[in-house]
């Protein structure tokens, strides 16, 4: 379950990072790349604190 939770969060940080690329190439529409954006930074920040390290 911790390996599939791992891969979604990457997942979320790759939908963060890549549609910049996509749009600075000219491959997606800026209206696409919000939308990506911002599915990444919800899956990001929804899946990362059940993986990580708690040093709290």
């Amino acid at each position: 379950m911790k390996q599939l939770i791992k891969i979604v969060s990457f997942l979320g940080l790759a939908l963060t990072l890549l549609p910049s690329v996509f749009l600075f190439q000219e491959v997606i529409s800026a209206t696409l790349c919000k939308q990506l954006m911002a599915l990444g930074t919800v899956l990001w920040f929804v899946t990362s604190p059940f993986w990580m390290n708690k040093s709290i």
